[in-house]
């Protein structure tokens, strides 16, 4: 074991220990009768323990909590490991319902062993553990937070209060943690995204992000500069219908696959041809404002007793449509590659509890492409699409790495021919990165094949999965797709699906965060700021956002008789990388006097088109700092 696997091991044991002396003060402060203790595993940042409690456990409870704690830990007790039979467990946790649940599903031949932690508490676990409460003395902690959780994340099952602590080996890891968070949450784009104007949500639509002005200029900057890319490597953009009838997602074996996450809608026709009895209610919607108006079919009705035939899903992914739009005609081997890149509208149904800002949402668009090749084009095209993505990723300053997941216990398909495809993906990974550059998921990869998944790294050191490269071999053949071989024949052509944005929604969450609010010029919402002093230089101020128009920059202006400070004050609270002021000596010069986003130095006597030759460029360049310098 080296020193990073032996500091994992130890802290995985303290934080584990920790949740046993948590579990013990809850129990000493909430009374021991009155409370069911669930799990308490450890996770990143410390561990938390699931309970149901006799009150809800606020705020004014962690000092108290805390301190109970630190005081268990000062009694010095010793804890003991006992082995036991399933009955003796029953025994034991008699009363706990959630442990005898547990108990219960074992197998009859599973080993049992439960921890006292001195001689008036015990918990079901597998350890290992502390011998002696000594041991946690020098450990930091703090509870941070309370929250709602279900009985094995069963929304129709117990709701229990979930409550999180941070543990760490001494104060000073775990002050420097309570920064990071603090930072953290300076950075977090539910906040900044409505501060900055960017997008909202709103519970008539939940999970599915507005666009507002300003996040939408910076989308399509994200869309432009994807585009640009994929234009130069060869990519065809296609977009596809947003609704299909269910046949196509048995086709693609998404219905037995990904049908729960799906957002269904039954079609009109199949209420008709299925002669249910329903009643007029024209009538009723007359009065639709006062009570709400329901539809009742005859509990004999057709509708009852057969599946529509043209029910209709709205699309969580692209595939099945790129596979249609391979088909429509016969294809030669000279064709392939063929990428049919695609920003269409998706769908994908979560429980409101998964939702979480733009990183988890029911509506996005993708970078998303498929890509049609032989199977001795499979390494060159794999190898360009990761030059596209060390491109893409390099653009915003953020590092990657590269791990393959193999195949899933749901997989579709030969056996065989995963194999053949997972060989293909491990010899790509070890040319780029090296024997063991790569981590490797055992049983993570798609139904339809193996993938590489490319992990992001942020300013804050947090890792975000976004890239997405898979192999596949199975949606060709469910498709009948063909090409014709160079001898005249015909084969299969092997698809691979890829994303370097993914979601992007969930990326432009990630940026708002790495940059804090100020992005690169090149993809800021509102580039350049312009303040004219006093009223009467607003005619020069139309000419300098006249010209910056023309060279695609994008400027908001402020023509109103206020205070010079005030206009500069909103342009720097939206974060615009320059903010021009206009006065007597700009106008009769025709330059410009530009504030730089986070610097104290300030350019006077700016030539205009000097300026708009600097944007103009950062705009080319795709420049992640903010430069003082023109052409």
């Amino acid at each position: 074991m080296d020193k990073e696997e032996y500091k994992q091991y130890y802290l995985s044991v303290y934080r584990h220990s920790l949740a046993h002396i948590l579990a013990k003060a809850v129990f000493e402060l909430f009374g021991k009768d009155d409370v069911q203790i669930a799990i308490g595993p450890q996770i990143a940042d410390g561990f938390y323990y699931d309970f149901l409690l006799p009150r809800p456990c606020v705020n004014e409870d962690f000092p108290l909590i805390e301190n109970k704690m630190k005081e268990i830990i000062k009694r010095r007790e010793d804890w003991t490991c006992k082995e036991v039979s399933k009955d003796e467990a029953l025994e034991i946790f008699k009363g706990q319902k959630f442990k005898e649940e547990l108990i219960n599903d074992l197998p009859g031949d599973e080993k049992i062993t439960v921890y006292y932690t001195g001689d008036d508490f015990v918990d079901l676990c597998r350890g290992p553990h502390i011998s002696n409460s000594q041991e946690l003395m020098n450990a930091a902690f703090q509870v941070r937070a309370v929250s709602g959780s279900y009985w094995r994340g069963d929304e129709h099952r117990d709701q229990l209060q979930r409550i999180y602590v941070y543990a760490f080996p001494d104060q000073k890891a775990l002050k420097e943690h309570l920064q990071w968070i603090k930072e953290a949450m300076e950075r977090d784009h539910k906040k900044l995204g409505p501060q900055l104007d960017l997008f909202m949500f709103d519970d008539t639509a939940p999970g599915m992000p507005y666009w507002l002005p300003r996040g939408w200029k910076m989308y399509q900057a994200l869309l432009a500069y994807s585009r640009e890319i994929q234009w130069r490597h060869g990519y065809t953009e296609i977009s596809a219908p947003l609704v299909n009838k269910k046949k196509l997602w048995l086709i693609s074996g998404h219905w037995a696959h990904y049908v729960n996450n799906m957002f269904m809608i039954p079609g009109i026709s199949g209420w008709l041809a299925a002669d249910a009895e329903i009643p007029n209610v024209q009538e009723n919607l007359q009065d639709s404002a006062a009570k709400p108006v329901t539809v009742q079919l005859p509990k004999n009705s057709a509708i009852f007793n057969r599946e529509l035939e043209d029910t209709m899903g709205a699309k969580p992914m692209n595939c099945p449509n790129a596979m249609m739009t391979y088909k429509r005609r016969v294809h030669s081997y000279k064709e392939l590659p063929i990428r049919y890149s695609e920003y269409d509208v998706l769908h994908r149904k979560e429980k409101s509890g998964q939702m979480n800002g733009l990183f988890r949402v029911q509506e996005f668009r993708q970078d998303d492409d498929h890509t049609f090749v032989m199977e001795s084009q499979i390494e060159s095209e794999i190898a360009d699409i990761i030059s596209i993505a060390d491109e893409i990723y390099g653009t915003f300053g953020v590092t990657y790495r590269a791990e393959l997941s193999t195949r899933p216990e749901d997989f579709m398909g030969d056996i065989e021919v995963w194999n053949r495809a997972e060989a293909a993906l491990k010899k790509i990974l070890d040319e780029k990165y090296g024997v063991g550059g790569y981590e490797i998921n055992e049983g993570d990869g798609a139904f339809y094949g193996p993938k590489i998944d490319l992990q992001i790294k942020d300013a804050l050191g947090r890792e975000w999965q976004c890239g997405t490269i898979q192999l596949d071999f199975q949606l060709p053949h469910n498709f009948g797709l063909t090409y014709q071989t160079k001898e005249g024949g015909t084969e299969m052509p092997v698809v691979i699906h890829r994303a370097i944005y993914g979601s992007l929604e969930r990326f432009i969450g990630i940026i708002i965060e790495h940059f804090k609010g100020a992005f690169p010029f090149w993809m800021s919402p509102m580039q350049v700021g312009v303040v004219p002093i006093r009223t009467e230089h607003n005619e020069y101020a139309k000419e300098v956002v006249a010209l910056l128009e023309e060279h695609g920059i994008r400027v908001e202006v402020d023509y109103a008789d206020k205070n010079m400070n005030e206009k500069v004050k909103f342009f720097k609270t939206m974060k615009d990388p320059y903010i021009l002021v206009l006065g007597d000596k700009e106008a009769a010069d025709r330059t410009v006097s530009v504030t730089i986003r986070g610097q104290k130095q300030q350019l006077h006597d700016l030539p205009l088109e000097k300026f708009a030759a600097l944007c103009d460029r950062m705009n080319r360049t795709h420049a992640i700092d903010l430069t003082a310098e023109a052409e």
